[in-house]
């Protein structure tokens, strides 16, 4: 990739000022990106705000990059974060979706503020981005800006969402949600040549600070997870913001240090139909303990999944 390979597009980085979200911003930088920061600089919990954390960060970006600094969280100021890169850039190019809080509890213990909350930030917010950029990506698009059909949304998901974690109810269904609408988009997009892919990534955070480890394994984790650079995950964002991810679409990674992983999707493993009349219960429940035995997804967590030595 060479440096300029995004010379000329407009980013809107969502988190953009810390984590993850600062090295994905920085990379798109290097790369010739200009950079809205979108950052209230809110805690971990969603808790409190502070503007200068994003002012500060932009202004280290020689004049790359300018910070949107109020709240997300409701469709007006989504897309005043979308004018803020028109009005400053002339355009809107690159999305990243990737702003989230946590607040955990297990589920008979949850408080529904809190629910609403983490799916609002971690799930409505993203919706609500989506929906005032991508009506000017398509604009974009039908206008031949930057040689053509182009666009790349990028939406930062959690293996949480995939696997599953002890007391991330409200967490993991909002992840969860967002790569559904990356389906979706990425659906609704195609004929537009915008791309739209999500990641789910390892690396030091905020949110892997505040991990509680419940046993040993979970301790290693958090450990090594703790030893990897969140510039891998923006290297993988890059990648799939240059031309080079033009046929890419839809899909979903994960990345760990110099680690990517193309995953998965849910299809069907199994099949048990009855051709000759209605199941019943007792003849259902035979079926799925002879034909789909050995094919059920066991209850590992994410933190088991991924506890091995990363290559950082």
């Amino acid at each position: 990739m060479t440096e300029a390979v995004l010379h000329g597009r407009v980013a809107l980085v969502t988190g953009g000022a810390r984590g993850i979200g600062a090295a994905i911003s920085q990379t798109l930088v290097a790369l010739g990106a200009k950079v809205v920061i979108a950052d209230n600089g809110t805690g971990i919990d969603g808790v409190g705000t502070d503007a200068a954390i994003a002012a500060g960060f932009a202004a280290g970006l020689n004049g790359n990059a300018v910070a949107y600094t109020e709240t997300l969280s409701s469709p007006e100021s989504a897309g005043a974060a979308v004018k803020c890169a028109i009005d400053n850039f002339g355009a809107i190019d690159i999305v990243v979706n990737n702003a989230a809080i946590l607040r955990d509890a297990f589920i008979f213990k949850a408080n529904t503020d809190n629910w609403d909350a983490v799916v609002r930030n971690n799930l409505s917010v993203p919706y609500y981005v989506l929906a005032a950029a991508t009506p000017y990506m398509r604009d974009q698009a039908k206008n031949g800006r930057g040689g053509g059909k182009w666009g790349r949304i990028i939406n930062i998901v959690s293996s949480a969402g995939l696997y599953g974690n002890f007391g991330q109810s409200a967490y993991a269904s909002a992840k969860a949600g967002l790569f559904g609408l990356t389906r979706v988009v990425a659906l609704d997009m195609a004929r537009s040549g915008v791309t739209c892919n999500a990641v789910a990534p390892f690396a030091a955070t905020r949110v892997t600070d505040i991990i509680q480890p419940a046993n040993e394994s979970q301790a290693q984790y958090k450990e090594r997870a703790l030893r990897i650079a969140p510039k891998h995950v923006a290297t993988l964002a890059a990648t799939l913001a240059s031309d080079a991810a033009q046929t890419i679409t839809g899909q979903l990674f994960a990345v760990r240090g110099r680690e990517v992983f193309l995953l998965s999707q849910p299809r069907p493993i199994a099949r048990i139909a009855n051709a000759e009349r209605d199941w019943a219960v007792a003849d259902l429940g035979a079926a799925l303990q002879r034909d789909a035995a050995g094919k059920f997804t066991d209850a590992t967590t994410d933190l088991e999944a991924f506890n091995t030595e990363p290559y950082v």
